[in-house]
């Protein structure tokens, strides 16, 4: 009988173990979750505003590299911290407006006219930009993902009890 409770310790210390590392999987797969389904879910659904345009695809996913980039950065014993190398991954998750003025190079354009077609110099000038990235957030903290960690420690020391 004793021993079984050493056993039972045993798989307990070992879930304790791997606990950390699983709940960042976890999380990092809710994350991508939120490409395929368009949301960001805390206590209530935020379905992320339609793109303007309906041909250009998927939203968010042009070469899939902002969603393939989310990973695990660093796990440690008691914490975990997931997220993405992509420069403009915070633009997109946070929200963001650029009103900036932009200095063009000197650079030659063809221009074609029939079936002439001849090199135009365009000199250097200035521009001004303005760009606004909606906020569609995919990481960050959500209860439901914290409900869903909970979940599966609490079924993991079910089947270990039993």
């Amino acid at each position: 009988m004793s021993s079984n409770i050493f056993i039972k310790l045993k798989k307990l210390s070992r879930i304790h173990e791997g606990f950390v590392p699983k709940a960042a999987t976890i999380a990092v797969n809710f994350s991508k979750e939120r490409f395929v389904q368009k949301n960001w879910v805390d206590r209530s659904r935020e379905p992320w505003e339609p793109r303007k345009r309906k041909d250009r695809g998927s939203l968010m996913v042009r070469t899939g590299r902002l969603k393939r980039s989310i990973r695990k950065i660093r796990v440690g014993r008691t914490y975990f911290i997931i997220g993405t190398d992509v420069p403009y991954a915070q633009a997109h998750n946070d929200g963001l407006t650029i009103n900036r003025t932009v200095t063009v190079k000197q650079h030659q354009r063809a221009v074609r006219r029939g079936r002439n077609q001849r090199k135009v110099t365009v000199q250097a000038h200035t521009r001004k930009m303005e760009r606004t990235f909606k906020k569609r957030q995919f990481l960050g903290e959500s209860h439901v993902l914290m409900r869903r960690i909970e979940r599966t420690l609490e079924n993991d020391i079910k089947a270990v009890i039993k």
